[in-house]
């Protein structure tokens, strides 16, 4: 079942056209993976999706819902969880009162979000400081955030980032759990192998479009991605 979808998405900036009328079906229970070089659009695809960017022609439905003109935070509450490219912890706050403000704004207990920390190893940080924390773990903590609100559809730009490989293991299985629970996920990482072995299906993103989708085990042989990606 189709959660999440767009359908001939463009985005202009000025003379340059950035998404060229992108199609892409995010499903309930599946992961998928958007790759491609840089500068294909994958970021900009995602902050259309989530509400962060506006369209310059093209739809974003939500469980068959038109919400092109919903703002960010409207999507949210409708179930579109975002974590972005760019950092978005609080900066001066220990991980443990992170973890509380977002228990909080997702009206979760405690207890719950204490267990999710766990699952992402974030238990030995609590005293930390955020702006204290590695690239990997600030990355395990905006996932931990994203995941509290128990979204219908999760869009994650370069979750695998910072990670060390016992990290991107942890929380491949993390988000894996959640999608065999019914969570659609939509993601973009530089680490293809890594990425591949999540995902279910793979896109690939070049020049604005989408040019194929594949099964995430034929993705990286396909000849069109060794040509325009991977080669």
């Amino acid at each position: 079942m189709t959660v999440l979808r767009a359908e001939a998405l463009r985005v202009r900036r000025g003379s340059l056209e950035i998404l060229r009328g992108v199609d892409l079906s995010v499903c309930a229970g599946r992961v998928l993976a958007v790759l491609g070089p840089s500068g294909a659009g994958k970021s900009t695809l995602f902050r259309t999706l989530v509400g962060d960017l506006p369209p310059s022609h093209g739809r974003v439905l939500l469980d068959e819902r038109d919400i092109t003109r919903a703002p960010l935070w409207a999507r949210a509450r409708l179930g579109i969880g975002y974590v972005p490219q760019t950092p978005s912890v609080l900066w001066d706050l220990t991980v443990a009162e992170n973890i509380a403000t977002y228990a909080a704004l997702a009206r979760v207990t405690a207890e719950v979000a204490r267990t999710r920390a766990d699952e992402l190893s974030l238990g030995a940080l609590f005293e930390v400081r955020a702006r204290a924390l590695s690239g990997g773990e600030r990355r395990r903590l905006e996932l931990l955030r994203a995941l509290l609100s128990n979204p219908k559809v999760l869009v994650l730009d370069e979750p695998l980032s910072g990670l060390d490989p016992a990290g991107a293991a942890s929380v491949a299985r993390v988000l894996r759990a959640r999608a065999e629970q019914g969570m659609g996920i939509l993601l973009a990482d530089h680490r293809v192998g890594e990425a591949l072995a999540l995902c279910h299906d793979a896109v690939l993103l070049a020049d604005g479009q989408v040019e194929l989708r594949t099964p995430a085990a034929e993705f990286a042989e396909h000849p069109a991605v060794v040509r325009r990606y991977l080669g």
